[in-house]
């Protein structure tokens, strides 16, 4: 049984929170200046976003590693559609995964990719039966020019 977690938020006027959990790094959000806000951090909504990106970017840099693929470099995109009403839910998430390393195939990138989306990234998991989750891998090579697979 694993132990549960605890997450603390911290309201600091006008619209801002300072959470934590279990590790004492601090995440600041805060509301838009249109709502409000200050616009000092991610709304919580981006959050959801940023948590996807790193999540799933784990686990493509962790497989990519056991596999002993030379990764150079990755940079996960994350885009969000939201309903146009209350509560404006994620509708759909397209996630773009830019990769760079020499000798690095399209095949790994891809096998890693899935893997992560259909089996390890949790945030994925939680996401994927609200939420219509798309992605795309680009593999940039030295010269940096695109070889662009993609996948629904």
């Amino acid at each position: 049984m694993t132990t549960p977690w605890t997450i603390e938020a911290r309201w600091i006027a006008p619209r801002r929170f300072e959470a934590h959990g279990p590790t004492p790094t601090v995440v600041r959000m805060d509301a838009r200046t249109n709502a409000g806000g200050e616009s000092t951090g991610p709304t919580p909504m981006e959050t959801v976003l940023i948590a996807l990106a790193g999540c799933t970017g784990m686990d493509v840099v962790g497989i990519l590693a056991k596999m002993r693929a030379p990764l150079g470099g990755l940079t996960v995109r994350v885009m969000g559609e939201r309903a146009e009403i209350h509560p404006k839910v994620f509708t759909k998430i397209h996630v773009r995964y830019e990769v760079r390393g020499a000798g690095l195939t399209a095949a790994q990138v891809e096998r890693a990719v899935r893997l992560s989306q259909e089996k390890y990234c949790s945030v994925a998991a939680m996401l994927r039966p609200t939420v219509a989750i798309t992605h795309e891998t680009v593999l940039l090579d030295a010269r940096d020019r695109a070889c662009e697979e993609r996948a629904g």
